[in-house]
């Protein structure tokens, strides 16, 4: 019997290739001779990540649009000329995107196909309705992507992250997995700790502290952290902190910590733009400043993890703030408004000394978020691709 092809296609951000990525893996454990080809979009920073992965067999990218909609900005976003530029621009794009993908997916002749998300899932995914092929999508946040919201009536099945019931799919075709996630991650013990702190070659008794603002990084987050991490440094003399800032912004930020900071004090800071191995770095981490994207959060419930959330306000849909609040109702994280943020770094400083000087405050919220981790959604998602096989 020959070898099944599948097709996996998102991107845009950390949060759609890292679960995609835990699917391919699962995929390949199934049938190791199964073909894995991935499907990206031109210009994605991010691209070069799945290239890279043991279980994907070749990639191609196809040209994809984003529809510019920023919440609470209403008709005025609109009004704005150049945003209406770039979205007449990106509707070229979509068009020639969907050609790109009806041409590839005729060439690959995939067996099904996996969207995550992200905007090159809408010319794969019409490509692939129009050639008959059956596709799963995925969303991680109660608020669907419009990506997949566009391509949702010729979808096979809708695997969601939240109770279905959440969702307005059609109940029959919708599937409640979570979020799919690597391995590696795993609830985290004193000896784990232990052991992720000597592979990164950081001190067993220190304080730790990392810094995400997810796959892209948030300038926003750099800014304050920037601001409250020298204060934190000298109240702690053990702290030692890992921001990790987005590929665009890695330079910048390091020189800025090397202008903020003594030469000593540097030598306790490492930045970095993006991580590979991030579950490592987590499951050393005492505390973790975080975005609430879904897959982020998904990760350190697996580890069990305090987190300090800063929701972003201005995601389409307000999901992320809807996910923070959420969070905050069932005492599973801190959470600080990107406003108070901003208006007061020191808030951000008083928060993270308060948690790293607590255990007992961090062990509880660790245990609360770590009830909301489903270990086998990356299992599930793969056995319901694997049934759409004709």
């Amino acid at each position: 019997m020959a070898s099944k092809t599948i097709v996996l296609t998102g991107g845009g951000s950390g949060g759609h290739i890292t679960p995609l990525l835990a699917v391919a893996a699962e995929l390949k454990h199934h049938d190791p001779d199964m073909r894995l080809i991935y499907i990206g979009q031109t210009g994605d920073s991010l691209g070069d990540i799945p290239a890279a992965d043991p279980n994907i067999d070749k990639t191609y990218t196809v040209r994809a649009g984003k529809l510019r909609r920023y919440h609470g900005e209403g008709l005025r976003q609109l009004l704005d000329i150049p945003t209406m530029l770039k979205n007449l621009r990106d509707a070229v794009y979509v068009l020639i995107g969907l050609w790109q993908s009806w041409r590839l997916l005729r060439e690959l002749a995939p067996d099904v196909i996996f969207i995550k998300g992200g905007f090159v899932g809408v010319p794969v995914g019409l490509a692939a309705a129009k050639l008959d092929i059956p596709y799963v999508t995925h969303d991680s946040d109660a608020i669907p992507g419009l990506a997949n919201r566009i391509i949702a009536r010729w979808a096979a099945v809708h695997a969601v992250a939240l109770p279905k019931e959440v969702y307005e799919y059609p109940p029959d075709k919708t599937v409640t997995t979570g979020i799919p996630l690597p391995a590696n991650f795993e609830l985290v013990t004193p000896a784990l700790r232990k052991q992720y702190r000597g592979e990164i070659e950081m001190p067993a008794n220190a304080r730790l502290l990392l810094i995400s603002g997810g796959g892209l990084g948030s300038q926003r987050i750099n800014g304050a952290v920037l601001e409250a991490v020298p204060h934190m440094l000298r109240e702690f003399r053990d702290l030692q902190v890992i921001h990790i800032a987005g590929r665009d912004n890695e330079s910048d930020l390091r020189a800025s910590y090397e202008h903020e900071l003594t030469e000593a004090e540097r030598g306790r800071v490492r930045v970095y733009g993006f991580l590979t191995d991030l579950y490592r770095y987590s499951g050393a981490a005492d505390v973790i400043i975080t975005r609430a994207g879904a897959t982020s959060l998904a990760d350190y419930a697996m580890q069990g993890k305090a987190c300090i959330v800063v929701p972003s306000p201005f995601l389409t849909g307000g999901h992320q703030l809807k996910n923070a609040e959420y969070l905050a109702q069932k005492q599973a994280a801190v959470v600080l408004d990107e406003t108070d943020l901003l208006s007061d770094p020191n808030r951000l400083a008083k928060l993270t000394s308060g948690l790293l000087s607590d255990d007992a405050r961090r062990q509880e919220l660790g245990r609360n978020l770590a009830a909301f981790a489903k270990p086998h959604a990356a299992q599930d998602l793969a056995k319901i691709i694997l049934k759409q096989i004709r």
